[in-house]
C-alpha cells in the first residue's frame, strides 16, 4: 500500500512541477483559482484510489507534507516562514486533506455494508480468507484500518464492528435510515 500511496504523490509532485512555474506562483491570479485548480488537478492525482488506502502514521506524513507543499505556495509561503499547516489551512478556508480521505472512506464504507448480496465488492468485503499467511507481523487489512478509523471517528466499539459486526449492516452508520422502495410506496408498514 505504501507503494501506491507513493506512486500518488509522485503523480502530485509532477503536477506540481508542471504548475508550479505557470500556475501556483503567479501574482495575477487569485487565491481562489489557484485553490480551484488545487481541487481540480492536485487533490485528484493526489488522492486517486484513496477509498481504499490503508493509512499508517507514515503515510499520513507523505500525504499531509504533499497537500502542505501546494498549499503553502497558493498561500505564498516556504518552509522557512515556519507558518504552522492549521493557520495556512485555516486562512485558505481548504479542511485537512487527510480528514475528507477519511470522510470519503467511511462513506465507502457505508456502501459496501449496505450493499446486497451478489455484488462484487460487497463479497469481497466480507470474504474470509483461507490459508496460511506468511511468516512475519501481518499487514493490516483494509476491514481492520476502518474498523479502527470508526472506533476513533464515530464511536462505534472495536468488538462490535469487528468479524461479525459488519454483517449486521447499516445499524453501524449514525444518522442512517433505511431507504424506502419506491416499488412498494405505501404497503403495510413501508410507507407513511
Amino acid at each position: 500500500m505504501e507503494r501506491e500511496i507513493d506512486r500518488r504523490i509522485g503523480a502530485a509532485s509532477a503536477v506540481m512541477r508542471t504548475l508550479r512555474g505557470s500556475v501556483v506562483v503567479k501574482r495575477e491570479l487569485s487565491r481562489k483559482a489557484k485553490l480551484s485548480i488545487y481541487q481540480s488537478i492536485y487533490d485528484l492525482a493526489l488522492t486517486y484510489g484513496h477509498k481504499l488506502w490503508v493509512m499508517t502514521e507514515r503515510t499520513r506524513s507523505w500525504v499531509q507534507a504533499a497537500e502542505m507543499s501546494f498549499l503553502r505556495r497558493v498561500a505564498g509561503l516556504s518552509l522557512r516562514d515556519r507558518v504552522r499547516s492549521s493557520v495556512i489551512r485555516e486562512e485558505l478556508g481548504e479542511d485537512p486533506l487527510l480528514l475528507r480521505v477519511e470522510r470519503s472512506q467511511m462513506r465507502w464504507l457505508g456502501h459496501l455494508v449496505r450493499m446486497p448480496p451478489g455484488r462484487l465488492p460487497g463479497e469481497v468485503f466480507r470474504a474470509r480468507p483461507t490459508g496460511r499467511r506468511p511468516r512475519g507481523r501481518p499487514r493490516t487489512r483494509w476491514r481492520d484500518y476502518v474498523s479502527r478509523l470508526a472506533w476513533e471517528r464515530l464511536g462505534i466499539p472495536q468488538e462490535e464492528a469487528a468479524e461479525d459486526g459488519w454483517m449486521d449492516g447499516h445499524t453501524f452508520l449514525p444518522g442512517h435510515q433505511p431507504r424506502k422502495s419506491r416499488m412498494h410506496f405505501g404497503f403495510a408498514g413501508l410507507g407513511p
